[in-house]
């Protein structure tokens, strides 16, 4: 059984590749509570190019707030609690450190499942979750879900 089960979403179709996993956990009686998060990037080329960042900033995270109170009316379990966060700053870091101050004991997260060059260039938040997150990882691949 997992206490806590950490779910990032950024909003994306293949974010949400994570959540039949979550569910068929859940309906299984695997898990107690599932945490939905978002984190908000500010990218910092937007510092210098004057956009007026408090309404950006304002806009993504009830942008954030709203799609994940979406998905949270999606996920609804009689014995399982169903929380939202948002959190403002690096992406990977944040959903690592996330998981750790909160008793996080298993994170299920999607991933392109890029390699190679494709992997250098676009990076893979999923990886560094992977890499940084003091609890276990369950990494979904965009191809199990079509």
């Amino acid at each position: 059984m997992y206490e806590k089960v950490l779910v990032p979403l950024d909003g994306s179709k293949l974010a949400e590749f994570a959540l039949p996993h979550v569910k068929g956990l859940a309906a299984g009686g695997l898990i107690r509570e599932i945490i939905l998060l978002n984190v908000v990037e500010i990218p910092s080329v937007w510092v210098t190019e004057g956009i007026d960042l408090l309404n950006v900033r304002k806009l993504q995270v009830d942008n954030a707030k709203k799609y994940l109170a979406d998905v949270q009316s999606q996920i609804s379990f009689e014995d399982v609690k169903v929380e939202t966060a948002v959190l403002e700053g690096e992406t990977a870091h944040l959903i690592a450190e996330y998981s750790k101050k909160n008793d996080v004991n298993l994170i299920i997260i999607s991933t392109h499942g890029y390699t190679g060059m494709k992997k250098l260039m676009f990076g893979s938040v999923a990886l560094r979750v992977l890499h940084d997150s003091y609890a276990p990882v369950l990494l979904i691949r965009s191809e199990s879900c079509r």
